[in-house]
C-alpha cells in the first residue's frame, strides 16, 4: 500500500486544544484511521513543522480526504507527500 509523509502545523486553535487536551492527538489517530489511513510512525518536530506523521493509504484519494477533513477543522495545516521506497525507486531507475 502506498506510503505518505504528512507534515502537519498546528494553528492557534489547535495549538490551545493540544495544550488542554494533550491526548486529542490520539483521538485524531484514531479518526484518520477510521478514514482507511493507517499511522505507520508519528514525531513531535522542532522548525516548521509541529509533526511529522507517516501513514500508509491505499491511494492518493484517500489521503487527500484525510488531510481536507483534518485541515476543515481550522485547528491544523497539512502538507501531504507521496514517498516512494527507496527500493521501488532504484529498480525504477534501472529500468
Amino acid at each position: 500500500m502506498p506510503i505518505y509523509i504528512m507534515l502537519s502545523t498546528l494553528t492557534d486553535e489547535g495549538a490551545e486544544t493540544l495544550k488542554e487536551r494533550p491526548e486529542r492527538i490520539l483521538e485524531v489517530n484514531r479518526e484518520v484511521e477510521a478514514m482507511g489511513v493507517k499511522v505507520l510512525a508519528q514525531y513531535a518536530v522542532l522548525g516548521p513543522y509541529d509533526f511529522v506523521n507517516v501513514v500508509e493509504a491505499p491511494d492518493n484519494e484517500t489521503v487527500a480526504r484525510v488531510s481536507v477533513e483534518l485541515a476543515s477543522r481550522g485547528s491544523v495545516k497539512i502538507m501531504t507527500l507521496p514517498a516512494i521506497p527507496i527500493e521501488a525507486f532504484i529498480q525504477r531507475l534501472k529500468a
